[in-house]
């Protein structure tokens, strides 16, 4: 096996010999496991029917639906969780990062407790609340930061900071980049190909209902679109916002230099840089994605991870740009911003996540990277394993993904029955086809084993 180049803080494994998985076999399997999964999870579908009638689809986030119907779960701790079935499931989803400290871990449950005997929202400054930021600024390396409860509201907030303070409307994202649901970034998330337009120069397509404005797309890794944009529309584009590190289809790795470049462009053409950081955050490392990779936007938008599973996210940056806040040219409102719950996760999170438990948790994501390339290499799957910090994925191409039109030439039908797989086999995945697993604090060697000897079971099953 090789390692194409890539930065070296990140990793990718590409096995050097694969064969295709006849269609039929794909087809024959997944119609094998929709019967298994229909037949093992009814209860989970009876709470389907159930919820549909107090909540559009039954869930309270569209993401949360798959058809016919997806998985209740009853009650969850450390790696484990358990469904309406009464099935102990592995988790490997983690709530896409927001469970990282695991489960119910004792330390955030204990700060929570802690922070109810004292209040629960006071809509007033708090030392609680200050010394929370003073932490999220020390460890991320930002002059200032404002709290919110989503990630959406964080890059919305970071959107209009950028606004404000350069007094310009235009936004430059990337193609397949998912940044929440705010109306100027719900475009080209997964834009249909026939929409699309070119690679090098991609159309923006824009989610049904969203109003976006000034909205200019470009393929990640590709210095050359961006400077190509910036050169035509500088003067009216206020920010580039990306995820360092693309989590929205796979994970998909910065070339060697690309992000360096994309400072340099931002800085020449005077546009705001912000890192989405909601998915990476906490579990790219102890500084975040930034720090680990070397190159230090202007806003950073944080979410997920530094919450230990309460609802907090955050964004802030140089205080220059944050200044936009200060003198007025920004608002940044929110009853609920810095609830004192969300400021007792901050301090457990803070406690939590030292060097040693994050390199404890990213040795472990490393071994299952490597067990699993091992595993495709033997049975000559047409895929790879590519991974950053904590999580990780199988991608069902020969090829590396550089970028969305790349993510859009895997093998779906692989990916969905790779999914199923899991699912039957008591494992929780992510429900997307492209998301990640995540390796948190609570997962030790016996739930390494467990997650790669599921794959093994799978290999066999494809060749058999």
């Amino acid at each position: 096996m090789f390692a194409p180049k890539n930065h070296p803080e990140t990793l990718r494994i590409v096995t050097g010999k694969s064969k295709p998985v006849p269609t039929s076999k794909i087809q024959s399997a997944l119609q094998e496991q929709w019967d298994l999964f229909n037949s093992s999870v009814a209860k989970s579908a009876t709470e389907n029917q159930v919820a549909k009638k107090s909540s559009p689809l039954g869930v309270q986030s569209s993401f949360q639906h798959w058809d016919p119907f997806p998985i209740s779960i009853k009650s969850a701790k450390g790696a484990w969780m358990e469904d309406v079935d009464g099935r102990k499931v592995l988790d490997l989803s983690m709530g896409f990062g927001a469970m990282l400290a695991g489960h119910l871990n004792p330390v955030v449950v204990e700060e929570v407790k802690k922070m109810l005997e004292i209040g629960t929202l006071f809509v007033t400054p708090s030392p609680q609340t200050r010394d929370a930021a003073e932490r999220i600024c020390r460890r991320f390396g930002l002059d200032q930061v404002r709290f919110t409860n989503s990630g959406t509201e964080s890059t919305m907030y970071a959107i209009r900071t950028a606004r404000g303070f350069t007094g310009k409307d235009g936004v430059v994202k990337l193609e397949g980049g998912y940044h929440g649901s705010y109306d100027a970034l719900s475009v080209s998330v997964k834009p249909p190909l026939d929409e699309a337009g070119p690679a090098s120069d991609p159309i923006p397509v824009v989610q049904s209902s969203a109003v976006p404005g000034e909205i200019h797309v470009i393929p990640y890794n590709d210095a050359d679109a961006l400077e190509r944009t910036l050169k035509k529309h500088a003067s009216t584009i206020a920010c580039f916002i990306l995820e360092p590190v693309m989590e929205n289809i796979g994970i998909v790795l910065p070339d060697q230099g690309y992000l360096e470049q994309v400072r340099a462009l931002c800085d020449k053409y005077e546009v705001v840089l912000i890192f989405d950081e909601v998915k990476t955050g906490l579990t790219a490392g102890y500084q975040g994605a930034a720090q680990r990779l070397g190159v230090k936007p202007d806003l950073i938008c944080l979410a997920k991870s530094i919450g230990g599973g309460i609802p907090l996210a955050a964004f802030g940056g140089k205080q220059e740009v944050m200044d936009a806040i200060t003198t007025g040219k920004m608002a940044h409102l929110g009853t609920f911003n810095g609830h004192l719950l969300g400021v007792a996760s901050v301090l457990a999170m803070d406690k939590i996540a030292t060097k040693e438990t994050l390199d404890e948790a990213e040795a472990f994501n490393r071994q299952a990277l490597a067990r699993i390339s091992e595993i495709i290499e033997e049975f000559q799957l047409p895929a790879h394993s590519v991974g950053f910090g904590v999580k990780g994925c199988t991608t069902w191409s020969t090829s590396p993904v550089r970028n969305y039109r790349d993510y859009k030439a895997t093998d779906f039908d692989l990916a969905q029955l790779s999914f199923l797989w899991s699912v039957n086999h008591k494992i929780m995945s992510p429900p997307g086809l492209d998301e990640q697993w995540l390796i948190s604090f609570a997962h030790k060697q016996p739930e390494i084993d467990f997650m790669v000897e599921d794959f093994r079971a799978f290999a066999s099953y494809l060749r058999n």
